[in-house]
């Protein structure tokens, strides 16, 4: 059973998501919460009892960006997906930065929203994919810091792959980019998830973007 933390500034939202995850035969509510430090305060009490927060982004006193990073702070293992109508150019970094599982808009069909929770729940990212098509601009509107990604075990090659994923290439592109060939790419692609211990180049952008832009 996946116990879900509803947070959301409306309540006939709040009620709404209630409803539906309550429909889930696999699915239960834990609680509701209209803001971000009540969050907290929740899974501050009773982090053992959530297994996904499903949280909005704005919100009175505490938004969704700060609920996660302090979230975050106080356990790294809890599971966030942010459901809102906002896709805010820095709304979507910040919180990906602090480490959520996905983001999804709130106008996707209500199925859409309890797979995404079955997603984030078993581990997986998750990111709109309106919102993933605005990944690669955030490379070039955010300043980039000297995080050496050495230390996550890729060679020089594998980071100018990972930098070209990030910016949208595709692998027979990045191939041309690096005159290798795109069976070669591939192989180093494959390699370079393993490293990581991610599941797609999704990730591999979200990667990136986390670990080298600026704070």
């Amino acid at each position: 059973m996946i116990r879900v933390l509803i947070v959301d500034d409306d309540l006939f939202i709040r009620e709404s998501l209630k409803l539906i995850i309550q429909q889930a035969v696999d699915m239960e509510v834990v609680g509701t919460c209209q803001q971000g430090e009540e969050a907290y305060q929740f899974c501050f009490e009773n982090s053992t009892e959530v297994d996904v927060i499903l949280m909005d982004i704005r919100m009175p006193v505490c938004d969704g960006v700060e609920a996660t990073k302090r979230m975050k702070q106080m356990n790294p293992e809890l599971v966030i997906l942010i459901l809102t109508t906002f896709d805010d150019d820095e709304y979507i970094l910040e919180a990906l930065k602090h480490g959520i599982h996905g983001y999804m808009l709130k106008n996707v069909p209500p199925d859409q929203i309890l797979e995404g929770i079955r997603m984030v729940a078993q581990g997986h990212m998750l990111v709109h994919p309106h919102v993933a098509r605005k990944l690669p601009s955030f490379l070039h509107a955010k300043p980039q810091s000297s995080v050496d990604l050495q230390t996550y075990g890729l060679t020089p090659t594998e980071q100018k792959i990972l930098e070209h994923i990030a910016e949208g290439l595709s692998n027979k592109e990045i191939s041309q980019a690096l005159f290798l060939s795109e069976g070669t790419v591939k192989n180093y692609i494959t390699q370079m998830l393993g490293k990581l211990q991610l599941r797609d180049r999704t990730q591999m952008a979200i990667f990136y973007l986390k670990n080298t832009s600026g704070a």
